[in-house]
């Protein structure tokens, strides 16, 4: 699917491609949220939507006599069940998200089975995020530890092997997978070069596409692009973007996702006084965004839908 999606175009060869990221609700919310931003932005025609998946966390909960009981709790689950139902409601290619943060190396491997029985065969492998109390990453049990461990997992499920070495009775339809890549390098790369090279060791073992980390200066993107093609990256790279809404994103989105705002655009958002006024410079800088790497000739652009659904809508209206 894949391959049909981005190295062929699918049959998108008129039309710049379109999708977007969403979450599984919050644990209790239900999915009328969830279908509700589906069936703002369905009419532009995804691609796909990719569905994050989130590890459990620890929160400590007060049992009385100065004393707290440390729970286990995941807020998001079921990545799989909304793949599952987004694809059969929607009829949209979903790309759920695999990540080792979290998960043992039996959970994926019963990820991987129950996407099969679903007849879901896109996944994206990453690492994820460590864990809120850990300096440092570490993985769960024997879980991987990077993301190029859980490809070899899933390799090695493709060619017909649990991760035993027991062979898979009856072997389904192979997984294709897309990968993450980080147009301003991950915050724990040493250098942007390194990192470009562990994006080329993806692709060698089998990574159809990338999608990058959100970014706003698309100067920084072409340099990677070019810096990635040199060094003999060849897939699909695609740009991911986030529309800015909030005052608060002046200082956290920098903070949270490693990444540098233009000045003209900070300068803006300072100017600002209400949240209502960041969304409209946001969306102006999004749109302008979007055309430069249209002009640039980028395959598809990527959204990241939390808490800008309308600001995409308005932004798709412009673009599509």
């Amino acid at each position: 699917m894949l391959d049909q999606l981005y190295n062929t175009r699918g049959g998108h060869e008129k039309k710049i491609g379109f999708s977007f990221e969403v979450l599984p609700p919050l644990k209790g919310n239900g999915t009328q949220g969830l279908f509700q931003t589906i069936e703002t932005l369905a009419p532009f025609q995804p691609r796909h939507i990719n569905i994050t998946t989130h590890r459990s966390e620890y929160v400590y909960k007060n049992v009385g006599g100065d004393m707290v009981q440390r729970l286990r709790i995941r807020r998001r689950p079921g990545t799989i069940a909304i793949a599952a139902a987004i694809q059969q409601r929607f009829s949209i290619p979903v790309i759920p998200h695999i990540v080792c943060s979290g998960s043992t190396r039996e959970d994926i491997e019963y990820m991987l089975l129950d996407l099969q029985f679903l007849g879901i065969s896109d996944v994206f492998l990453l690492r994820g995020d460590k864990a809120k109390e850990d300096s440092s990453f570490n993985p769960t049990g024997d879980g991987p530890v990077h993301a190029l461990e859980l490809i070899e997992q899933v390799n090695q499920f493709n060619r017909g092997f649990f991760m035993d070495g027991s062979p898979i009775k009856v072997p389904g339809v192979p997984f294709e997978f897309g990968v993450a890549a980080y147009p301003e390098k991950h915050e724990e790369a040493p250098n942007l070069e390194s990192d470009i090279r562990v994006l080329k060791e993806k692709q060698d073992s089998g990574a159809k596409m990338a999608i990058t980390q959100l970014f706003y200066d698309n100067e920084k993107f072409y340099h990677f692009l070019s810096q990635a093609r040199a060094a003999g990256v060849t897939i699909p790279i695609i740009p991911g973007l986030k529309p800015l809404t909030k005052l608060a994103q002046l200082n956290s989105v920098p903070k949270t996702f490693r990444c540098d705002l233009p000045f003209e655009l900070s300068e803006a958002m300072r100017s600002c006084k209400t949240d209502d006024e960041v969304k409209q410079v946001g969306i102006e800088w999004a749109v302008a965004q979007c055309r430069d790497l249209i002009q640039h000739g980028v395959p598809s652009l990527h959204f990241y839908t939390l808490s800008a659904v309308d600001s995409i809508r308005q932004i798709a209206e412009t673009i599509y």
